[in-house]
C-alpha cells in the first residue's frame, strides 16, 4: 500500500514552514495528526494523478516535490516505468485542495533509480524517482521549487521537521472533502533506534538501510497516500528536503516512525538529470 500523511493532534500554532525564497510492501499514503496548510506553505507540493475511467477524473495517488521547474522528485514505488508509461501520469502543482481548478501537466519521462527492486519494493531501498515534465511550470507566489541538501548534510536525531500530503488522516480514515493539504511536525529518529523497533517485525537484522531516514512519533506521522512527498527541515534559514515519504508500519504508532528515502544519499544521482539552475 502507499502512505498518506494524517494528523490527529491539535494544530501546532504558527510554527509552520513558510517559503523563504524562490527556492506489496508498507509504502506510506497519508498525514496523521496534521492541520490545514496555509496558502504560503509547501509551494513545492505536487500531486501525482492517474486517470480513473469510472470516475472520469484524474485521481491523486502519490505526492511529490518540485525540485526544478521541469522536474519532480517522488518515490520509486509510486511509478513503475516498465509497466507504466509517462503518458499515463499527470502532475498538479500549486494546489492546496485536490481537484480545485485542476491544471494538469503532462509527464514526458520517468527515471526510476536503477537500484530500486520491484519485488522488495520500498523496503529494499533506493525508493526514489524523477519525473521530467513535458514543459516547465511557471514559478509564482503559489509555486516554487524546494531546496535540496548538500550530500554532506547530516540531519541530527530529534530535530523537528515537517511533512505534508493529502493521504489518510488515520489508518482507516481518508482525508475528507474538501481535501485540504495537511502538514505535521515530526521528530527525526536515529537509524539505530529505528532499526531496533523495526527488527521486531522484519526478518532482516537491518531493515532500516543507510539510505533511509526515520521520522515521526505517536500521533504524528505520514500515512497511506503521502508516498513520494517531501520531508523538509529548516537549515540555514531555508526549507530543505531531506526525505521522500517511503514506507512504514501502519501510521503514527509510538515505536514505528515513518521511513523516508534519505535524499542526501542520492544527490549525485539527482544531479545527473536535474540542472542546478532554476531555469528549464
Amino acid at each position: 500500500m502507499l502512505w498518506l500523511l494524517v494528523m490527529t493532534l491539535p494544530c501546532l500554532g504558527h510554527s509552520v514552514p513558510v517559503t523563504l525564497g524562490p527556492g506489496s510492501g508498507r509504502e506510506l499514503v497519508g498525514i496523521v495528526g496534521g492541520c490545514d496548510v496555509s496558502a504560503r506553505s509547501y509551494l513545492w507540493q505536487v500531486s501525482l494523478r492517474f486517470y480513473n475511467r469510472t470516475a472520469g477524473l484524474w485521481i491523486h495517488f502519490c505526492g511529490g516535490s518540485l525540485i526544478h521547474p521541469q522536474w519532480v522528485l517522488t518515490a520509486a514505488h509510486c511509478v513503475k516505468p516498465k509497466s507504466q508509461k509517462a503518458s499515463t501520469i499527470r502532475v498538479q502543482v500549486g494546489q492546496l485542495r485536490l481537484y480545485d481548478h485542476d491544471e494538469l501537466t503532462k509527464v514526458s519521462k520517468i527515471v526510476q533509480h536503477p537500484d530500486y527492486d520491484q519485488i522488495l519494493s520500498a523496503e529494499g531501498g533506493a525508493d526514489i524517482a524523477l519525473l521530467r515534465l513535458e514543459a516547465p511550470v511557471s514559478l509564482s507566489s503559489h509555486v516554487q521549487v524546494v531546496s535540496l541538501p548538500p550530500a554532506s548534510l547530516t540531519v541530527p536525531e530529534r530535530k523537528m521537521c515537517w511533512v505534508s500530503g493529502w493521504g489518510k488522516v488515520t489508518v482507516h480514515s481518508p482525508l475528507p472533502p474538501p481535501y485540504h493539504l495537511q502538514e505535521v511536525e515530526v521528530p527525526i529518529v536515529g537509524n539505530q533506534v529505528c532499526n531496533q523497533h523495526y527488527q521486531k517485525l522484519e526478518n532482516s537484522t537491518k531493515p532500516i538501510k543507510d539510505d533511509m531516514l526515520c521520522a515521526g512519533s505517536k500521533g504524528q506521522d505520514s500515512c497511506k497516500g503521502d508516498s513520494g512527498g517531501a520531508l523538509v527541515c529548516l537549515w540555514k534559514c531555508s526549507w530543505v528536503q531531506v526525505g521522500v515519504v517511503s514506507w512504514g508500519h501502519k501510521c503514527a504508532l509510538p515505536d514505528f516512525p515513518g521511513v523516508y528515502t534519505r535524499v542526501t544519499s542520492y544527490m549525485s544521482w539527482i544531479r545527473q538529470y536535474v540542472p542546478l539552475s532554476p531555469g528549464p
